[in-house]
């Protein structure tokens, strides 16, 4: 996918104002419409000056889009760096009427086709003129908030035109109380912490949209939760009761004999919670100790005149 550079595509300056955005879309359309124009490329060139539009006339896309920084060049490889829109506040509106299926892949990547962060849905439009606009965020926990709740202040940014009419970017800090058994992809919706209602309207909402921070030990699939846990040698072979750890605190985990590396053992009930909770499953990794000193290398000489082990007989060596 590659990058597309919105300044350029307009003609204008990275700290461009709004008006002369306005005024550069309007001569490139006149410019570039199909119905009008005579260029051999008039119907994409009318297309790609709408997309970049479509983005830079809307504060927050702007404000979005210029987070990606200012190094990119027009057609380089382009990937979305991961959690690029957390924490960045979107509202619903900013429909201009474009027909947003004709946009590029670099644009859906960015701001989707009228889902979360997309926000030109005709129906936000609607709901414009009586209630405040719902808006939409990304928000980053910890695997632990969803095992026990939790009430966390979360910054959110958000961008508003300055005095100049250009976007200035604003944060604001709330207290949200994190559900217990909340999981990733879920939404928390905060009541009129959305866009400011019109007249009387009410405002709109705040819709939170959960992800987990990485964590050290634990990966999370759905409700199921995953760890590895380093075992020895022994403890594999002739079975041991060890500790092993969970978000909620370390517990006893039987290690039947015999056990391989890679072996799952589910520990049932122990994932996220809900009223079906998901499980905890404890990956055993085989730790071998070093051979650093005598006693432990006898011990590995004797270990090996004692079996006949082969890990390579599988390959047929």
């Amino acid at each position: 996918m590659e990058f597309k550079d919105y300044y350029k595509i307009m003609g204008v300056k990275r700290d461009a104002s709004q008006d002369e955005i306005k005024r550069a879309y309007r001569k490139l359309a006149r410019k570039y419409h199909p119905d009008v124009s005579k260029e051999a490329d008039a119907e994409a060139r009318f297309k790609e000056v709408g997309e970049a539009y479509e983005v830079l006339k809307d504060p927050e896309k702007r404000a979005a889009y210029d987070q990606l920084g200012a190094n990119w060049k027009a057609g380089q490889d382009f990937r979305p760096p991961p959690d690029w829109d957390q924490g960045f506040e979107f509202h619903g509106g900013g429909f201009t009427g474009a027909d947003a299926e004709q946009f590029s892949d670099f644009f859906e990547s960015l701001f989707g086709r009228g889902g979360l962060g997309g926000g030109y849905t005709r129906q936000a439009r609607r709901e414009f003129h009586a209630r405040g606009e719902d808006t939409y965020a990304k928000v980053l926990i910890d695997l632990e908030d969803a095992y026990q709740g939790a009430t966390r202040t979360l910054t959110l940014k958000h961008t508003e035109l300055g005095p100049d009419g250009r976007p200035q970017l604003k944060e604001r800090s709330l207290n949200v109380r994190i559900p217990k058994g909340v999981r990733q992809g879920q939404h928390i919706r905060l009541a009129k912490q959305g866009g400011a209602g019109i007249g009387k309207g009410e405002a709109g909402d705040l819709y939170l949209e959960v992800e987990f921070r990485p964590h050290a030990f634990y990966q999370v699939e759905g409700k199921d939760v995953y760890v590895t846990l380093p075992v020895a040698p022994w403890e594999a072979a002739l079975g041991a009761t060890v500790k092993a750890p969970t978000p909620t605190g370390p517990v006893d985990l039987k290690v039947p004999a015999n056990s391989t590396g890679g072996r799952k053992l589910r520990l049932k009930g122990r994932g996220i919670p809900a009223k079906e909770p998901g499980d905890l499953y404890v990956v055993l990794q085989i730790a071998l100790p070093k051979a650093d000193n005598d006693a432990a290398k006898q011990a590995y000489r004797a270990f090996e005149k004692a079996t006949e082990f082969n890990p390579r007989a599988h390959l047929g060596v």
